[in-house]
């Protein structure tokens, strides 16, 4: 991808970081929607799972396949499967690991019988408490020359927010 950037970035308290993060997407894609351009071009945090179905892949964090399971457009059986293991992963949430999770996703995609469950954050080296995030440096530089007044404030605060990570 030309002009974009990744890099892993590190957190201490995982509530402040996703508060942060949330602010921050909410801030540029409302700048893109104005704007057309957004520098946040993915993020991936340590515990982000997808889940192909008939429509798509859906991306949810370890912990809420609860919240997305009556979405999913999966056999009876198959969702049960995913039920059984993502469970057994969210009750040892305390203390699991990448390699851990990476190991589930593996079992759980054996029992499935086909590779419908994804797991990046193992390859791309997270651990627990990190993030992988693609930033364009194109969209922030043109952001950066074409905004004023409110829009550039909300940029500015979304932009110094990001940096506190990075």
């Amino acid at each position: 991808m030309g002009g974009t950037v990744s890099k892993i970035i590190s957190f201490k308290d995982e509530e402040e970081f996703i508060s942060d993060l949330e602010f921050v997407l909410e801030s540029l894609s409302y700048l893109a929607t104005k704007y057309g351009h957004n520098p946040v071009e993915g993020v991936v945090l340590w515990d982000t799972l997808g889940i192909r179905d008939n429509e798509g892949v859906r991306l949810f964090r370890l912990g809420e396949f609860p919240y997305i399971e009556g979405t999913l457009k999966l056999s009876v059986e198959t969702l049960r499967t995913l039920e059984r293991y993502l469970d057994e992963m969210e009750s040892k949430w305390d203390e699991i690991s990448v390699e851990e999770i990476n190991y589930f996703v593996e079992m759980l995609n054996e029992a499935l019988g086909e590779e419908r469950v994804y797991y990046d954050a193992y390859s791309l080296g997270l651990d627990r408490n990190t993030a992988y995030i693609i930033l364009n440096l194109v969209s922030l530089k043109y952001l950066e020359s074409v905004l004023e007044g409110e829009d550039r404030e909300v940029f500015e605060e979304a932009i110094e927010t990001l940096l506190k990570y990075i």
